[in-house]
């Protein structure tokens, strides 16, 4: 007995301590994002005239103006996407509508456009570049990030029109400065091995219509104190970038699927200052400890807007938090594999909704760790109490724990509702190919 309660205390004093670094980490990283925002208002301000009016309309096309009827809308539109995509021949029937949409087609390099039909969930009108030009990127250099060559990376994404971004063979791009991405854009990384690594990652700040595909993202680092150009017309001066894998400030209508990610100087992926409409799909996350931040303050109410899907993601090895750490807004997590953390999985400040629904929670050993979700507030503060997080058909595993609250209002949970679960006991099928794909050309992904 004296073993085992020895063998408790130091798992307590490893979740204490890493619960400080965590305190901490987060005031130095907010203090970081109250001295870039005057840049960031600088750079929303000098976007090219057109594209920011393209934007604009985009934005107002794609509005959630009824949160309650858009989700009626998704989820009969998910039921009924074979037909309406007319892709019923390419099924291949795992439960995954994401999957189920394209990897079946051995022809999907020549079809490659028909990944902007197959999104869910909140972000699921990005477009990406599909009304526009492919554009092969052929070097992996970033020499100079405010003239970048033609054939580059920074090069395709600062571009001021719609482009579908495909990438000629295998590569290891380290950037030099953090690429600050366009609206309009996807980048595909179908047929070929691509790697943003051991430099500085991607920001994709206030754009809209972005799609990141089958990228393997990692070893990111802080840069910044530079120029770096942000579109054909405009580049500016950077401060110190924190190093996050994705980065998204003031973005809207963005999609994430199919990426590898890990080992990121700050987060894997950030949502923050009034981004909303983003799905974050069949991503694999690795060898972390913040993975993911989605709202930038409690004291940020304009993030009360926010709404975000997670789902079909697999939480690997080596996590330890924030899977994500949630504020003020509405956050589906649906569908996801989470066989690793080591404080918590799903944390949140600032009354958040979350609606969580057909995961699989698999605890860690530590029994000072088997609880699922993480309330950030003061110990003697139990408003807490009337958040409305809820867990339903989840699997919990191996002593694992969600403590739900709120009264469960049905507005509520309804704007924190973008496509309906399939049964947890699916989540090893539907995940089984989160991550980046290997996908070759002439063969089925």
């Amino acid at each position: 007995m004296a073993v085992s309660l020895r063998w408790l205390s130091v798992g307590s004093l490893l979740v204490i301590t890493l619960l400080f670094i965590s305190v901490k980490a987060s005031k130095e990283k907010d203090q970081l994002l109250h001295s870039r925002f005057a840049e960031a208002e600088e750079l929303k301000s000098s976007k090219n005239a057109s594209m920011a009016d393209r934007s604009n309309a985009a934005l107002n096309e794609h509005s959630v103006h009824d949160p309650e009827e858009v989700a009626s809308m998704v989820d009969m539109s998910i039921r009924n996407s074979t037909e309406r995509r007319k892709l019923g021949y390419f099924s291949c029937g795992t439960g995954n509508p994401i999957d189920d949409c394209w990897r079946c087609d051995g022809q999907w390099y020549r079809h490659r456009k028909r990944l902007a039909d197959c999104a869910i969930g909140f972000g699921r009108t990005a477009v990406g570049g599909r009304d526009g030009r492919y554009y092969v990127v052929n070097d992996p250099s970033d020499d100079d990030p405010v003239t970048p060559k033609p054939g580059t990376l920074r090069h395709a994404v600062i571009q001021d029109r719609p482009l579908w971004i495909v990438f000629k063979r295998d590569m290891v791009i380290t950037l030099k400065q953090e690429l600050i991405m366009n609206s309009f854009k996807t980048l595909d990384g179908r047929g070929a091995s691509v790697h943003i690594a051991y430099g500085a990652c991607i920001t994709i700040q206030y754009v809209t219509n972005v799609i990141i595909h089958g990228l393997n993202i990692h070893d990111c680092k802080q840069t910044g104190n530079a120029m770096v150009r942000s579109s054909p017309s405009h580049f500016g001066w950077r401060t110190m970038a924190d190093g996050d894998g994705i980065s998204l400030f003031g973005a809207s209508h963005v999609w994430l699927d199919h990426n590898s990610l890990s080992n990121c100087a700050d987060g894997l992926i950030d949502a923050i200052m009034g981004s909303t409409a983003i799905t974050i799909s069949n991503n694999y996350f690795t060898h972390h400890n913040e993975v993911m931040l989605l709202g930038h303050s409690d004291s940020y109410t304009r993030d009360k807007q926010m709404q975000v899907t997670i789902a079909y993601n697999h939480f690997g090895e080596g996590l330890v938090q924030r899977m994500p750490r949630c504020r003020h807004g509405y956050f589906h997590v649906v569908n996801n594999d989470y066989t690793h953390w080591e404080m918590y999985a799903i944390g949140g400040s600032a009354e958040p909704t979350i609606n969580s629904q057909g995961n699989r929670y698999l605890a860690p050993t530590n029994p000072s760790a088997k609880e699922v979700t993480k309330r950030v507030v003061d110990a003697s503060d139990g408003s807490w109490k009337g958040w409305n997080w809820r867990s339903e058909g989840d699997l919990l595993l191996n002593g694992a724990y969600f403590t739900p609250s709120g009264a469960g209002a049905a507005a509520s949970y309804a704007r924190a509702s973008s496509l309906g679960a399939k049964s947890s006991s699916m989540v090893g099928t539907i995940t089984s190919g989160a991550g980046v794909l290997n996908c070759r050309r002439g063969l089925q992904c």
